[in-house]
């Protein structure tokens, strides 16, 4: 830990023990408490999205003082909405929450033309949501370890970082070794399972529509990994995967952790320093850049494609910037492990984009993601959403993320999507383009896809993709040792 953040986290702690902050000692979790308050945020988002649909249909207005103000009032109402979504995600936890963080660094997610405004204040959800009381922790510490200052030699009262399961604590072990102690809050697996069961509830209602997009098998395969990340101690066991599968890579850091003192609803791993992924993209250099890039991108796809291990939650709260390229990798709660038929699926299709060989690709796209080419359209458009996601695997030469590169995979499907389900000349209802019967295991790789494409386009780094990967990817599949 560094001085400076020992410093303020001391200063800070001396503060607060003066003046405690007021703060929940639970967090809402019944169904419709949870319901109500999104569909009071709901009400907020309405402007824009009229403001979006009227833009669609007619355009810019004629007049350019009415068009001036109806900017001026859309940005306003964006900036009040991400505020509003900022309290009300921040308090709930769980998946809206989670949403929230997706939101808040994946270009492409927010409404087009106002995603700085509301990245600029939904940022603040990636490691910084606001925690729970004091007591609530010590609640939940006590059930699982006993009472923190029986357990540990010191004991930060208030939390140094929130997410969306837990909130995390510095401590003190009783052998000197200074941690981060993980405590999940109160009552969060009974709010999860009430969002799961609204968001099944949602796939219900529209189950003749959702029977033929698989809609129910997708939506298993999100429970069952947000339901494992309850479990820490599965979390720990991940933790110690990754270590394996990169151990001799030096600029690969993954904290130790203290199993003795983790349990179900508590993890406490050793407490990383470093500066975090907001700080290291305002000062790093371009050789840092590059550097991290090469180390986020060898941390995804060694144990990816070797071992097929694929870590699902890229966003920017999980790093921690060590100096040069080394990072600390803090998050192991999203983690899915890829049948070996997966993993030499997925292969198939990337080689066939190296090898230029286009009849291989849409082969493999077929036989294996499920793409249908007896609709000639919406074959066309996931074929070429397919080549350009696949860029940066398969161009043997210097390649940079950018933003509008991130943007665009998002909006890519958009606007091709609209294009496929407007009515045809002469029918009354959309038009159903034929499902794409991709592999249920395949569903968390589109959240690695677009979130990792905008890490890295907010760190900047240039490098050759393809020629780090190539050697997993063209290689045999092991599993992890």
């Amino acid at each position: 830990m560094a001085d400076d953040e020992k410093a303020q986290s001391d200063s800070g702690a001396k503060r607060d023990q003066a003046n405690p902050p007021s703060r929940p000692d639970a967090l809402p979790s019944s169904r419709f408490g949870r319901l109500a308050r999104l569909g009071a945020l709901s009400t907020r988002a309405l402007p824009i999205a009229t403001e979006a649909v009227r833009r669609a249909a007619f355009g810019k207005r004629r007049d350019e003082a009415e068009e001036l103000e109806a900017q001026r009032r859309v940005v306003e109402n964006a900036k009040k909405t991400a505020e509003a979504m900022l309290k009300t995600l921040g308090e709930m936890k769980g998946l809206p929450l989670k949403l929230g963080q997706m939101a808040s660094y994946i270009d492409g997610l927010a409404p087009p033309g106002y995603e700085e405004k509301f990245q600029e204040v939904l940022k603040k959800l990636q490691a910084k949501a606001p925690p729970l009381s004091r007591e609530a922790a010590v609640k939940v510490v006590t059930k699982e370890l006993g009472r923190p200052e029986d357990v540990f030699a010191a004991w930060e009262a208030d939390p140094f970082a929130a997410a969306s399961i837990g909130q995390v604590h510095h401590a003190t072990t009783k052998s000197g070794d200074r941690v981060a102690v993980k405590v999940q809050y109160p009552d969060i697996d009974k709010a999860i399972e009430n969002d799961l069961k609204s968001v099944s509830l949602l796939e219900s209602m529209v189950a003749p529509i959702g029977r033929r997009y698989h809609t129910k098998e997708t939506l298993d395969e999100i429970k069952s990994v947000f339901l494992a990340e309850l479990d820490y101690r599965r979390e720990a066991d991940n933790a110690a995967a990754f270590r394996k599968i990169h151990e001799g890579d030096d600029d690969i850091v993954i904290p130790k952790v203290f199993h003795s003192l983790s349990t179900r609803r508590v993890l406490t791993t050793e407490l990383i320093g470093g500066v975090d992924y907001a700080t290291f993209c305002e000062n790093a250099t371009p050789e840092e850049r590059n550097a991290a890039s090469a180390t986020i991108w060898r941390f995804m796809f060694r144990a990816l494609f070797k071992h097929g291990w694929l870590y699902a939650d890229p966003h920017p709260g999980n790093y921690r910037f060590l100096g040069g390229g080394k990072i600390a990798f803090l998050d192991f709660g999203c983690v899915k492990v890829m049948p070996p038929d997966l993993v030499a699926g997925t292969k198939r299709y990337i080689i066939a984009a190296m090898d230029n060989d286009d009849a291989a690709l849409e082969r493999a796209c077929i036989e294996f993601l499920g793409y249908d080419p007896s609709d000639p359209e919406a074959f066309k458009l996931y074929m070429d959403y397919t080549r350009l996601v696949l860029e940066p695997l398969a161009r043997d030469g210097l390649y940079k993320h950018t933003h509008a590169i991130a943007r665009e995979a998002v909006a890519f499907l958009v606007r091709g999507g609209k294009k496929l389900i407007k009515p045809k000349e002469g029918d009354v209802m959309p038009n159903l383009p034929k499902p794409i019967h991709m592999p249920q295991d395949h569903t968390f790789m589109n959240r690695l896809q677009w979130g990792l494409a905008s890490v890295m386009a907010g760190i900047g780094g240039e490098g050759n993709w393809r020629r780090l990967a190539e050697p997993w990817i063209r290689g045999p599949y092991t599993p992890a040792p």
